[in-house]
């Protein structure tokens, strides 16, 4: 690697950014983060970065902290001089707030935007956002990076017989369609309705599942409501196994308890969430080489078109 990039991660993303350099065959920078007694935090870097090409390595999932570490990591190389500065943040927190979906609400995705491009990245590298068109909200080059890269080789090593895609709300269903028609199978819906945020009041699915291989694909899995109640409807419905894939393993609440009395063999996540619990049907793949690669491509001007399987 030239001696002009340097690496640096918060706290939280840390075991990410190791996989990351790993993968680059460079060392992380060195980088503190002082606390003070009120909760409030200061960043520094321990080494020069004057006339570099930084790379800032952190998820913005909860708490607020993490935000505000990247928001800290991106102010303090501007004013230590980075020639460029690069957030990668393979979980973009906030992004389920992209619309006013009633009145009085804040859009807080667009928000975030906003506070790191004021804060002076020059890009953002993420992957799976909630929606797509959120790469709009940013007035930088966003490499938009997807899950599929990585999840789509392991669901196709594992040879199910009668495989059919399945997406656990009908907001997902440009997702499966996708994932369904890669694999050249069938596809169907679960069509759900809340009664509020986290909560599913019914849901009825679209589609035949008897007999077959059910794999749900969605984007996140926050308290696991939705995907354990469709993945328990499928299976009382007469499939054959269901099991899950997610980008984004953020599992609040009673998520885990939730997965493991579900009806669901497995369900695989990235990494770009560190997972805490225990449960014992979650497995994650890590997501550091396909941000590694992508890296070296844009430092050398390269296309990252190959980075895409779909």
């Amino acid at each position: 690697m030239n001696s002009k990039i340097k690496v640096f991660s918060g706290t939280k993303s840390r075991y990410l950014a190791e996989k990351i350099c790993e993968n680059l065959g460079c060392e992380m920078g060195n980088l503190t983060i002082t606390y003070f007694a009120d909760g409030e935090f200061e960043v520094c870097y321990e080494e020069s970065i004057r006339g570099c090409d930084v790379f800032l390595i952190q998820s913005t999932f909860p708490s607020a902290d993490n935000l505000m570490e990247l928001l800290l990591m991106v102010d303090a190389a501007k004013r230590a001089s980075a020639r460029t500065i690069n957030a990668i943040v393979p979980y973009y927190g906030w992004a389920r707030q992209d619309r006013k979906s009633k009145p009085r609400v804040s859009i807080a995705a667009k928000l975030v935007a906003n506070m790191l491009s004021l804060a002076g990245i020059n890009r953002i590298m993420t992957m799976d956002l909630h929606a797509d068109q959120e790469q709009g909200f940013f007035e930088v080059p966003v490499d938009h990076l997807f899950a599929s890269t990585i999840l789509l080789p392991y669901i196709k090593q594992t040879n199910l017989k009668n495989l059919c895609i399945a997406t656990p709300d009908v907001g997902g269903t440009k997702r499966a369609s996708t994932y369904a028609k890669y694999l050249d199978c069938p596809m169907v819906i679960c069509n759900k309705t809340r009664q509020r945020a986290n909560e599913v009041a019914s849901m009825e699915v679209i589609g035949d599942v008897k007999g077959m291989d059910v794999v749900l694909v969605d984007d996140m899995v926050d308290t696991a409501g939705t995907i354990t109640k469709a993945a328990d409807l499928i299976k009382s419905m007469g499939a054959n196994s269901v099991r899950a894939l997610a980008s984004h393993c953020i599992m609040s609440g009673p998520a885990d308890e939730r997965v493991s009395n579900s009806q669901l063999e497995e369900i695989v996540f990235t990494d770009s969430i560190p997972y805490q619990g225990n449960c014992k049907k979650i497995k994650q793949l890590s997501v550091g080489p396909l941000f590694a690669e992508t890296i070296r491509r844009v430092l050398n001007n390269e296309s990252i078109s190959s980075q895409y399987i779909i």
